[in-house]
């Protein structure tokens, strides 16, 4: 792995106003913080409950959603000082994956239209726009019948495979993929996932792959990220987060993944209960200790500092902050 990241995010923060009728501005902090990199050629899987802030970082990477500070390093410019023509360079080199294929394609617009769009819209030279096209739907499994149909006529698995088509038309360097085959069955996910995994070995993609499902990030990611509330908590290597989870909220995530044995099923117990807290007035301290099986004193009056435990697994949380002092 090379020594300089292709991605830096470094205390990257998105607040959003919240309209009310209190005289006291209030906040939904939404990224709050956060910082990571991103290898070339690295799949890092973003993980935690539904309303922790990981589609809000994604897009907030890419400047789909402006930052409120912090800085996005993407191989060595500051992303947040782009503008015009750096920026259009910028979003040519990083793409987004959406979950919902459907609302992401133009319902008016050919299969064949849709994939040229931004070839067009980059004034990249193309000698024959069809068999261009036809290629690249070869290459996600689709052929030439499908060139002129339009995005109603296909299923939720072609549709992703059209959207990611059109990404390939643009040799993109990192990719956003925001739970992109939540919405697909089993056996279409698993098709999905293995085409991802080869056109990365085949085109060197970076990915950020944010999604909700364990077992997919497990077998998806080099590296791993857990988030809580707008801030990632636990990092490192997919196999040591998964074999010797050190935060709690990481365990209780892990001990949450469905087990086909009923019997193994009844001998987990979960560790960790209750709802993550209203994201306007976070918990002080550490914002996971009131639902934490190991809180202490500490943990209700300061924030834990991100520490590194081994090699490469850090962790945000004083059990092991305490020990580091």
């Amino acid at each position: 792995m090379p020594e300089e990241p292709l991605i830096r995010v470094e205390n990257l923060k998105k607040y959003f106003p919240v309209r009310g009728f209190t005289l006291r501005r209030q906040w939904v902090k939404a990224v709050d913080g956060v910082s990571f990199e991103i290898y070339r050629n690295e799949t890092l899987g973003l993980v935690g409950e539904s309303g922790c802030g990981k589609t809000t970082l994604g897009r907030t990477i890419l400047r789909l959603i402006e930052p409120t500070s912090g800085k996005i390093l993407f191989d060595g410019v500051d992303v947040t000082k782009l503008r015009g023509k750096d920026l259009l360079n910028f979003r040519k080199r990083a793409q987004i994956m959406f979950q919902d294929p459907y609302s992401s394609l133009n319902p008016r617009m050919t299969v064949f239209d849709i994939i040229m769009e931004p070839v067009r819209f980059y004034n990249i030279p193309v000698e024959d726009p069809e068999d261009f096209v036809i290629r690249l739907l070869e290459s996600v499994g689709l052929n030439e019948m499908h060139l002129y149909r339009y995005p109603h006529e296909f299923s939720g698995g072609q549709r992703q495979r059209i959207a990611l088509a059109r990404l390939l038309a643009i040799k993109p360097e990192f990719i956003v993929l925001d739970e992109p085959t939540s919405a697909l069955d089993v056996s279409v996910q698993a098709n999905i996932l293995n085409m991802l995994r080869d056109l990365q070995e085949k085109h060197k993609f970076s990915y950020l792959f944010i999604s909700h499902d364990l077992g997919v990030v497990k077998y998806m990611s080099h590296r791993m990220a857990v988030m809580y509330l707008g801030k990632i908590i636990e990092l490192g290597s997919s196999e040591n987060i998964f074999e010797s989870p050190l935060h709690p909220y990481t365990n209780m995530l892990l001990k949450s993944i469905p087990i086909p044995d009923p019997k193994v099923a009844k001998q987990r117990k979960a560790q960790v209960v209750g709802e993550p807290p209203n994201p306007i007035n976070i918990p002080s301290g550490c914002r996971f200790h009131p639902r934490c099986p190991h809180k202490m004193d500490i943990c209700t009056k300061e924030e834990p500092p991100m520490v590194e435990v081994e090699k490469g697994h850090f962790v945000a949380c004083w059990l092991y902050a305490e020990k580091k002092k």
